[in-house]
């Protein structure tokens, strides 16, 4: 049973629907946070948005590939190429449509986001090592989106949790980069490691793990705005440093991808109880 949940889990990574949905489930946190609400129409429109990016970026990569691709994601989206395109334009087009109907201030938001997503795409093929840094301003742009659009009266406390979502969400990237470097320049992807190297990764790592450190003690001493939102980010974060600090167990057979996509779905728990 729990092979099968597993392998399950594995396609729905593969796939990045637990990225969108991730994104998803941040942003509702966020809203809940913030006490604003937030309609489905804008929900689906972020959750279809991440799946298109991460998915044009996944099969941009596989495209450029002549051999068989070192990842499992990789040859998957190369195997299945000309469906997953098909799937792409259709939810392009279901997004579009869908954009008609959320609030104006959001799609306002949005379409500076967007015109970020082309800088994305235009600059990650060229400067390879900010790949991670541009992913992680899109991602918390994008969770954020809805929840600063309706209310942008920022307090010290929610700045410093949007701070530390943002790290995490670094820490996370730069981790798969981290565990990746050897198959991205096998098959001639760049990546903040790959032009940088392991110990310079690693160091940036143990920086920013220290740096959600420091946040986290702020926030507990001098603020008590939401004890439960803290702790549900540190979590997150004490999760991503498990992976780091047992790299050789998470990275067989791709541990560290399943927990460390997995991770944006904690924030459930807050939704649920508050």
């Amino acid at each position: 049973m729990m092979r099968k949940i597993l392998a399950t889990y594995k396609i729905i990574n593969i796939l990045s629907l637990d990225v969108a949905a991730g994104a998803m489930i941040c942003a509702f946190f966020f809203a809940r946070v913030l006490d604003v609400e937030i309609l489905p129409q804008g929900l689906a429109s972020l959750g279809l948005t991440v799946w298109i990016i991460y998915t044009a970026d996944h099969l941009l990569d596989a495209k450029k590939l002549k051999q068989d691709a070192s990842t499992e994601r990789h040859r998957f989206h190369q195997r299945h190429f000309k469906f997953l395109l098909v799937l792409l334009i259709v939810a392009t087009l279901i997004d579009v449509i869908q954009i008609y109907f959320i609030r104006s201030i959001v799609f306002i938001t949005g379409l500076a986001l967007a015109f970020l997503v082309g800088i994305y795409f235009l600059v990650q093929q060229r400067v390879g090592f900010l790949k991670e840094l541009l992913g992680t301003l899109l991602y918390t742009g994008g969770v954020l989106l809805i929840p600063l659009s309706v209310n942008n009266q920022l307090s010290s406390s929610i700045i410093l949790l949007i701070l530390q979502f943002g790290i995490t969400a670094w820490i996370n990237l730069l981790l798969f980069s981290w565990i990746d470097k050897s198959r991205d320049e096998k098959d001639n992807r760049h990546s903040f490691a790959t032009t940088f190297g392991l110990t310079a990764t690693q160091r940036i790592l143990l920086s920013l793990f220290a740096v959600v450190a420091v946040l986290t003690v702020i926030q507990f001493v001098m603020f008590s705005f939401d004890t439960m939102a803290t702790l549900t980010l540190t979590l997150m974060t004490m999760f991503l440093l498990l992976i780091f600090l047992k790299k050789d167990f998470f990275e067989k057979e791709d541990r560290y991808r399943l927990l460390g996509d997995a991770v944006f779905l904690f924030p459930i728990i807050y939704i649920l109880i508050m």
